[in-house]
């Protein structure tokens, strides 16, 4: 089978699982899957699922991982929790009690807050300083683009997707495929840079505890630096932009497909048999032991019963030879 663009980009995540990926030309039979790892201890690692259902147990952060964030709690979220609003801050199922700042606040989808620039609301705390342990990588963004031969779309309307460079592969897979968006290869987002493509004021919805985003230059929230993460207070966005069917699929493909930590595995059929089977092992042989035992004792009782068929009960035959031994006295007295 040839593989298309979309395809390709597969081929390039971290890790992967059994599943079904549909590309523009064909099927991939690969899962996406992003690779979390949260401890130098073992090879341990959580994954985050594209079209993953998230949920399960919170874990946390140990102080032994030397981690720059550790004893936060990671993972549980799940995936109607994944949608915030237009501001920063938004999107989380638990943890965000001061709603002024994102600094201190736990990691409920696996994945660390965007990073704006003059440190809006903490973001300083999850700055470039440490994009080389970022879960997905450092933060990047991609061009969204079609033609009109698929949606009626204005020449101006472009949006873009920013989040962690390995959640952005895949979801690309995604938004070729449902929205024929053009193919184009995520770059590395600064937001400090003068030339960014885009601003926190052109983010037009935030995902996964506010990790993930989509913006649009053709739209500028003037609220966006002066709300806190609770609020719905924002510029309406422009009409081409609010009923464009385009917009709305992208929107839908993110909601639905972007990667967020899953449920700790459990154990495999087959671990789960061995371990039944250990346990009935462990549970067996006192039975065993016992089983045997009274075996034992019902083989000695029918031996005994069988040489008393055979040579007679031993009392009976010691109380005879007696009864004998008394009439033949009997019989020699004169």
């Amino acid at each position: 089978m040839r593989l298309s663009w979309a395809g390709l980009i597969i081929i390039q995540l971290l890790a992967s699982a059994p599943g079904l990926v549909a590309t523009g030309e064909g099927t991939v039979f690969i899962k996406p899957q992003v690779r979390l790892t949260t401890t130098f201890a073992n090879f341990d690692a959580r994954i985050m699922d594209h079209w993953g259902n998230g949920g399960g147990k919170w874990a946390t952060l140990s102080y032994g991982s030397a981690h720059p964030f550790w004893n936060r709690t990671f993972g549980g979220g799940k995936r109607y929790e994944i949608r915030g609003t237009r501001a920063f801050g938004s999107g989380y199922p638990y943890g965000a009690g001061n709603q002024s700042t994102i600094a201190r606040r736990p990691f409920p989808f696996g994945v660390w807050p965007l990073y704006w620039d003059q440190n809006f609301m903490g973001a300083d705390e999850y700055g470039p300083q440490y994009d080389t342990i970022r879960p997905g990588g450092f933060i990047a963004s991609v061009p969204l683009r079609t033609t009109t031969e698929h949606f009626n779309v204005t020449d101006n309307e472009v949006y873009y997707a920013v989040g962690d460079r390995e959640s952005l592969l895949p979801l690309m897979v995604s938004y070729v495929t449902w929205c024929h968006v053009t193919p184009a290869w995520p770059s590395r987002f600064n937001a400090s840079a003068t030339d960014a493509p885009i601003k926190l004021e052109n983010v037009i919805q935030y995902f996964r505890a506010s990790s993930f985003a989509l913006a649009s230059p053709a739209y500028t929230n003037t609220l966006a630096r002066t709300s806190i993460s609770d609020t719905k207070d924002s510029t309406p966005l422009p009409e081409f932009i609010e009923y464009s069917p385009f917009r709305k699929c992208v929107d839908g493909v993110t909601e639905n497909a972007l990667a967020i930590i899953n449920t700790i595995p459990g154990p495999t059929h087959t671990e789960k048999f061995i371990s039944a089977l250990a346990f009935a092992g462990w549970a067996i042989i006192p039975i065993m032991c016992y089983l045997l035992f009274f075996v034992f004792l019902y083989l000695a009782h029918l031996r005994n019963k069988l040489q008393k068929r055979i040579y007679g009960d031993p009392e009976l035959v010691g109380r005879a030879r007696g009864n004998r031994q008394t009439e033949l006295t009997y019989e020699n007295y004169p």
